[in-house]
């Protein structure tokens, strides 16, 4: 019997009705997220700004890629804490110049509860570096990612 071979390319879809000049609704599959701008800016603050929203996804794939490396390796790094800072340089998108890396740099800190050692964290590390996409689309786009892997 001949192997099924599973389709590994998807579309995923995303829409937004734009209700203000800052403020859209963004829905995927049956949920909504607002992305907006401060009320200091003169908006709602309905919801984190576009930029802001992009560093969720990353701590989103990173603990999703880490638990099925984590898996696969016979590591048990039970759960995470991922926190992430970045140096962004606002320069685009105030309209003062254009910026080829906006997002600089990104600090991650992800630390287990789970009975991984050091050297098994760094396992993780370095297989979650090979497969996390959004990792992947950061670093080619030229941001540097400095992830610190330790236990709680």
């Amino acid at each position: 019997m001949a192997a099924v071979r599973v389709n590994t390319m998807v579309k995923m879809r995303a829409q937004a009705g734009c209700v203000s000049h800052s403020l859209a609704d963004v829905m995927v599959r049956d949920m909504v997220q607002s992305i907006d701008e401060p009320a200091e800016r003169g908006d709602t603050n309905k919801g984190p700004t576009s930029t802001e929203t992009a560093l969720s996804p990353l701590i989103g794939c990173t603990n999703v890629i880490a638990r099925k490396c984590a898996h696969k390796l016979g590591i048990d790094i039970g759960h995470l804490r991922i926190s992430a800072v970045t140096t962004f340089d606002r320069c685009g998108v105030t309209l003062e110049e254009e910026i080829e890396v906006p997002f600089q740099s990104i600090d991650l800190s992800e630390k287990s509860d789970g009975s991984a050692s050091e050297s098994e964290l760094q396992a993780v590390a370095g297989e979650v570096a090979k497969f996390c996409p959004l990792s992947k689309l950061y670093r080619r786009a030229g941001t540097e990612i400095n992830g610190t892997w330790g236990k709680v």
